[in-house]
């Protein structure tokens, strides 16, 4: 059983390397382009598909993310056949996803932003700010990362929302699914936080009529992907007033392109897809304990259901 690395960015080479050497000491560990017979390969280890990979690799078992986002494979021509699909569950990415939409959250819900004005011209008799208890948090997607969030929201009293694709429970939640419950869901919904996977069904999500189902003033953080939201739809909300603040870490198209009304926009907050990054000292350990789940015969927690995408 050999495990392949395939390094697609020059930080792999200092960051995860070393890391990755150290969790399979001992085992038959290569990294790309070094690859030797592909028949020697049980696990793949990257943030990519290549060309050739759907009949290259004629004994893979499965091939494993380093991310949480998955729709780069799903549905991809080249997936190799009959392997399976790991997703990352880092507790550093859970983690960093935390502390991104928890700040934003309390951002937004002390209106911070608006006493970012020069000295001389702030209101200093503006009005008593709202407590968490009267503030209504609703997050779309409550898988792992979703549920971190939700547990580092619950001690402030924040009223708290989750959507979902299928019914879920969640202590201290109210718990919503599928297109029936999604306008229920939205309304009320003070401070719009979007975690979900890529899908056909999720693609565009985010759009004039399912904003202007958010109360006037809303605040919308998005730190799935950037196709869950319409660009245009998101900034005529903005200029209408309907939606107060948005926090933008994922893009149709990325690097975010300089000349992008984003970055210019007084109301929008960009990010450069940071929100939830793999750490590799605690992401090399969940590899591995995937790994040996499944040469158990075991299926890791990660494990991606292809038709669902996610």
């Amino acid at each position: 059983m050999a495990i392949l690395f395939r390094p697609s960015f020059p930080i792999d080479h200092t960051h995860w390397i070393p890391v990755l050497k150290t969790v399979f000491a001992g085992q038959d560990f290569r990294i790309a382009p070094n690859i030797g017979n592909p028949a020697d390969i049980h696990y793949i280890i990257g943030w990519r598909l290549s060309a050739g990979d759907r009949d290259g690799w004629p004994n893979l078992k499965a091939v494993l993310t380093l991310g949480a986002g998955v729709n780069q494979y799903t549905g991809h021509p080249e997936f190799p056949q009959n392997a399976r699909l790991i997703r990352m569950l880092d507790p550093g990415l859970r983690q960093s996803m935390t502390e991104y939409v928890t700040g934003f959250v309390l951002r937004f819900h002390r209106q911070i932003d608006q006493y970012a004005v020069p000295g001389d011209i702030m209101d200093w008799n503006p009005p008593i700010p709202a407590l968490a208890k009267d503030r209504t948090v609703g997050i779309m997607g409550i898988g792992d990362l979703g549920r971190a969030c939700l547990d580092a929201l619950k001690p402030f009293g924040f009223q708290l929302k989750g959507w979902s694709r299928t019914p879920k429970t969640y202590e201290g939640m109210r718990c919503f699914a599928g297109p029936k419950d999604l306008q229920a869901f939205l309304n009320n919904t003070d401070i719009l936080v979007c975690l979900l996977p890529l899908t056909p069904e999720t693609r565009g999500i985010l759009n004039k009529d399912t904003l202007g189902q958010l109360p006037s003033g809303a605040y919308v953080i998005n730190a799935g992907r950037g196709q869950h939201i319409v660009d245009h739809d998101l900034l005529t909300m903005l200029d209408k007033g309907h939606i107060a603040h948005a926090a933008l870490d994922v893009f149709s198209k990325e690097p975010l392109p300089q000349d992008h009304v984003f970055h210019a926009h007084p109301r929008v907050i960009v990010t450069p897809h940071i929100a939830a990054i793999s750490m590799p000292h605690t992401a090399g350990p969940v590899l591995k304990e995937s790994i040996d789940l499944l040469e158990s015969g075991k299926m890791p927690a990660g494990l991606v259901d292809m038709e669902c995408g996610y």
